[in-house]
């Protein structure tokens, strides 16, 4: 996909930051009809790109509103936008498909409130966005409307929740389920287009979550779909840079990516190696730490492991989205072949990350697993995850959020692929140069 530079990132982080003073600032004396025109101009020139920032929509605040009859859930914005409900079972989700919407608003911001138990938001693909409401009981959306007040410009997008019985939103369900899986499919071709000339080997890097599904969350408000991403662009800048590999983003911005689609982008690429980035959390257990590497597997090497790839083969269905059957693409003959080869490569690998990144990290006290991820489920490309460390201690968000630490992980990362390459590739008679 195109390059997002680091300049643009943290762009867009100070754009966050400005927002966030001015919601700590004391306002008192100022007339309240004040603070939303004031948080609308900080907010369209606080983005990156001021080119684009007039037409771009922007939410700065949300609230929910309830009384017997229904639940409101209410944005505030910059601008008028429409959008389209969808409804989902097991568990019972309203699915809000916005047109693009930068949400500049804490992860927590709504807590459990009348019908809605759970929110979240965020960019749901290229020009679109999604607002996913987990129900604390069947209901349907009544109504979306969108107001515009006069005295400052604010406009307010409005989602009405009522309560219905479970089979009329069993109904709604049954109704919506094949919008909502067209909803969700790719649109856009794999960006980067892989030369067929160019004999380097191709490396995916995949930033795992995104837009709508923030992953991890930890306490003030750190995001694990940030954290991994900051990480991805300095690795792949680094890769890049050494003029040994071509490399694929699966995601270069805040943007969701279904599972599907992340070995679809690794597979289409003829990827000689796909690396996903994560970091883990355990709020019951703040003393664990450290980095993890895992590879697939349909048996989970400890229970800690399968708890995880549990977790993590759920981020379709937190996006809203129906989770979907990966077709391998391999006859049954050639299948379980081709998978033993890539394992082999894909432990081999695992081992040599571990190796150059003990000297550099702390390491979990079991350092290399397996699971069953479904990112993990290519039957062609070797394949691993990467925790990078646990949100829930405090020193692992330390060192996450630390430039010189990423500088030596990926540093360290790199050499562990340079390995790999050298020893992969010379026992075929080959050997990754340079163009």
């Amino acid at each position: 996909m195109r390059p997002a530079p680091m300049t643009a990132y943290h762009g867009e982080w100070r754009g966050i930051r400005v927002m966030a003073k001015l919601r700590s600032l004391s306002l008192g004396p100022l007339l309240p009809g004040l603070v939303i025109p004031v948080l609308l101009v900080i907010a369209c020139f606080a983005l990156p790109g001021a080119a684009q920032a007039a037409d771009t929509i922007v939410a700065i605040n949300v609230g929910v509103e309830h009384d017997e009859r229904e639940t409101r859930l209410v944005f505030t914005l910059n601008g008028p936008v429409t959008g389209q409900a969808l409804h989902t079972g097991a568990p019972a989700r309203v699915i809000i498909d916005l047109p693009e919407v930068n949400f500049q608003l804490p992860a927590d911001q709504v807590q459990a409130s009348g019908l809605i138990s759970h929110l979240r938001y965020g960019l749901f693909a290229q020009d679109r966005s999604r607002v996913v409401i987990d129900l604390a009981e069947p209901a349907l959306v009544a109504s979306l409307s969108s107001r515009e007040r006069e005295a400052d410009g604010a406009h307010f997008f409005t989602i009405a929740l009522e309560p219905v019985e479970e089979t009329r939103f069993a109904d709604a369900v049954a109704r919506d389920s094949r919008a909502l899986a067209e909803a969700s499919m790719r649109d856009d071709a794999l960006a980067a287009q892989i030369s067929e000339l160019d004999e380097r080997p191709v490396i995916v890097v995949d930033p795992g979550h995104g837009g709508v599904d923030p992953g991890a969350v930890a306490a003030g408000g750190v995001l694990e779909k940030d954290i991994v991403l900051a990480f991805s662009l300095r690795l792949s800048e680094r890769l890049r840079e050494s003029g040994r590999y071509q490399v694929v983003m699966t995601r270069d911005e805040d943007v969701f990516v279904t599972l599907g689609d992340r070995v679809r982008i690794a597979r289409e690429a003829q990827a000689d190696l796909f690396i996903s980035i994560h970091a883990d959390s355990i709020s019951s257990a703040p003393q664990v730490r450290g980095l993890t590497v895992y590879t697939g597997s349909e048996q989970a090497s400890d229970a800690e492991s399968a708890r995880l790839a549990e977790r993590e083969n759920r981020a379709d269905a937190a996006a809203g989205v129906m989770q979907e059957r990966l077709d391998t693409g391999v006859g049954d003959i050639l299948m379980d072949l081709t998978r033993r080869e890539t394992r082999g490569f894909s432990h081999g690998f695992a081992r040599y990350l571990v190796d150059e990144m003990e000297s550099v990290a702390r390491l979990n006290r079991n350092p290399v697993r397996q699971a069953a991820f479904r990112v993990l489920r290519a039957p062609d490309v070797p394949s691993v995850l990467v925790e990078l460390g646990y949100l829930s201690s405090r020193r692992d968000i330390a060192l996450l959020r630390s430039e010189e630490w990423r500088g030596k992980t990926t540093r360290a990362m790199a050499e562990a692929i340079g390995t790999y390459f050298t020893v992969r590739f010379a026992n075929r008679g080959l050997a990754p140069v340079s163009p």
